[in-house]
């Protein structure tokens, strides 16, 4: 996780929301090895911050704010995360423990394989026509992950960490996608070429990461669910000696792994 303060798109919705829980996803992650009670209190401030800012959608899909049942409803699901952040605490892996506790518990293991090509066969359907145009990659990893990889030059203008606004419908869909099948992680990580200075790159890396993860958090895909990293120009999937190739290793890619119940 990045302790850069994440930065968030001018945009109507929920923009304010994003700084805040940006910074909250940041602290949360420098903290995961806090205590028992510090764990918890992280995992209540952080959903009970959603339930008070968070909306419904009618039955269109337009969002509307919560009712005071419905705001009850989710701030009942901090205490979940703060019970899992407890049980997890003792077993010295408080933030996945607070995880499962706010996602509503885990997946069972023989059911993560169809739910997440459930989920991988929605997104190459919302995102057909990124996909057609070659903006967007969606590939199923091993392990029942899925990864979500978005070229930086479709995201952002050059040497720019802002998002483009005309790249907020494909990560407005994203985020409905991955708000659907909530009992999942994502690592969102930064990538570059070799352009440039490393330090450079590596600052930028880090910058653009944090920006998609601001985004989804404005798009309210609960903090803890979510981290981000740069890694510059460590790991191309192409080579830098091609226009081409530069242009594919310049990318931002979200990993997103099952929360998967453990079986003894």
């Amino acid at each position: 996780m990045q302790s850069v303060p994440a930065l968030v798109p001018a945009r109507p919705t929920n923009a304010n929301l994003a700084n805040a829980l940006g910074e909250f996803a940041q602290m949360y992650s420098r903290r995961s090895r806090a205590t028992r009670f510090g764990a918890a209190s992280l995992a209540l401030l952080a959903a009970t911050a959603i339930a008070l800012a968070g909306c419904a959608t009618d039955e269109f899909g337009n969002r509307r704010p919560l009712t005071e049942t419905e705001a009850g409803v989710a701030i009942g699901s901090a205490a979940g995360a703060a019970a899992g952040a407890l049980l997890g605490s003792r077993s010295a892996d408080a933030g996945k423990g607070a995880l499962i506790g706010v996602v509503g518990g885990a997946i069972a293991g023989g059911l993560v394989g169809n739910y997440m090509e459930r989920q991988r066969r929605d997104f190459e359907r919302v995102l057909a026509d990124e996909i057609a145009r070659g903006d967007i990659r969606v590939e199923a990893l091993p392990e029942d992950r899925l990864l979500v990889s978005m070229t930086s030059s479709t995201a952002f203008d050059v040497d720019s960490t802002t998002i483009k606004p005309g790249f907020y419908s494909t990560l407005d869909k994203i985020s409905a996608v991955v708000n659907k099948y909530g009992k999942t992680r994502l690592d969102i990580a930064g990538h570059t070429d070799n352009t440039g200075s490393e330090a450079y790159n590596q600052d930028l890396s880090e910058r653009r990461a944090a920006a998609v993860q601001s985004y989804l958090l404005a798009d309210q895909v609960i903090p803890q669910r979510l981290t981000s990293e740069g890694y510059g120009e460590l790991r191309p999937v192409a080579t830098n000696d091609t226009e081409y190739g530069r242009t594919l290793n310049r990318r931002v890619d979200i990993t997103i792994t099952p929360i998967v119940s453990q079986t003894s």
